[in-house]
């Protein structure tokens, strides 16, 4: 089977620190290649990948400002098109933008859908013609017709587990309202406990009012975007992660990372969140700050061994690479 895997170009594949959508499309197309599927990434020139890597944009257009990224996303999706005729299923990562160009697509079209930006993009998707799969069951819209929920899968052997975490908690992702960063702080307070934040600033004026003010570099440490190995360190060391979300997340690689190393979740019961997981025994699930407060204790006392072991069985991206494998079965034998 020859795949196209269409990957988007913010950042460079794998990221070297912060890009999800790269992270996944990396993940499974080394994955890919490991099963014996003859695969192209369709990514920046300067990513790192067992496949056969093809596109046009030099580097991430997120890490130069020189790249205007609408533009260099429209020559990556029609080169990508340009070449789709060479294989027997082209992989969408790249969001809307190749559903508009859906119709030039010589080959069955799939597209992960990573998360709706808003409504107003819809009609892109209601009218490709593509088939599409959700990373959860809570992030799929009534005007899609789906043909399976991948859940988003990690690379374990980047995730060791720890067994003996300290005592301060854990915030990571972009800083931004809808990851609730401020919420994560007061939670940390009340709980009297030292609060390590990671993650791109997204929103200035939001990290600048509400989070930059209470970065003491003791109680409250921030790091910034990390890469893998330090995020694994800050994970493992940690007694949970806090993730009170303020929006209905499509999944949360983070989440799934800070499980495997052994270190239980504490997460706003939104969005994707209760498929993810799984309460009591990789976290608690809960829905104010009073309740995450009293979470934070009963985390410090669930096993962590347990955790890692669970959240391992459901979410190494060996089990993410057989559930596309079905999917490209069941769409290319129809």
């Amino acid at each position: 089977m020859r795949v196209a895997l269409l990957g988007p170009v913010a950042w460079r594949t794998p990221p070297h620190h912060y890009g999800p959508w790269e992270q996944v499309t990396g993940l499974l197309a080394e994955g890919l290649v490991t099963r014996g599927v003859d695969v192209t990434l369709f990514a920046t020139l300067d990513s790192v990948t067992s496949a056969a890597l093809d596109g046009v944009c030099p580097r991430g257009y997120a890490d130069d400002p020189d790249l205007d990224g609408r533009v260099w996303e429209a020559m990556h999706v029609s080169h990508a098109m340009a070449r789709s005729g060479q294989f027997d299923l082209v992989h969408n990562h790249l969001d809307w933008l190749p559903l508009a160009f859906a119709e030039h697509c010589r080959a069955p079209l799939l597209t992960t859908v990573h998360g709706f930006s808003g409504a107003g993009i819809l009609p892109a998707y209601a009218r490709a013609r593509s088939s599409y799969v959700s990373i959860s069951d809570a992030d799929r819209s009534a005007e899609l017709d789906y043909v399976a929920t991948v859940h988003h899968g990690v690379e374990l052997t980047g995730l060791p587990f720890a067994r003996d975490a300290g005592p301060g908690l854990a915030a990571f992702g972009r800083i931004h309202p809808d990851k609730g960063t401020h919420t994560a702080i007061e939670i940390a307070r009340r709980a009297g406990r030292p609060l390590t934040i990671c993650g791109i600033v997204q929103d200035e004026r939001y990290f600048a009012e509400q989070v930059a003010p209470h970065i003491d570099g003791d109680q409250v440490v921030f790091l910034g975007s990390v890469g893998p190995r330090r995020r694994a360190e800050v994970l493992g060391a940690s007694t949970a992660l806090l993730h009170p979300i303020a929006f209905d997340e499509p999944f949360g690689l983070s989440v799934v990372e800070s499980m495997v190393c052994g270190t239980p979740v504490v997460a706003y019961a939104r969005g994707s969140m209760p498929e993810v997981v799984d309460d009591g025994v990789t976290g608690f699930l809960v829905h104010t700050v009073e309740q995450a407060v009293d979470a934070v204790t009963r985390a410090a006392g669930l096993d962590r061994a347990g955790c890692g072991a669970r959240a391992r069985q459901r979410f190494g991206a060996d089990r993410m690479v057989t559930d596309y494998l079905s999917v490209y079965d069941h769409l290319t034998r129809r």
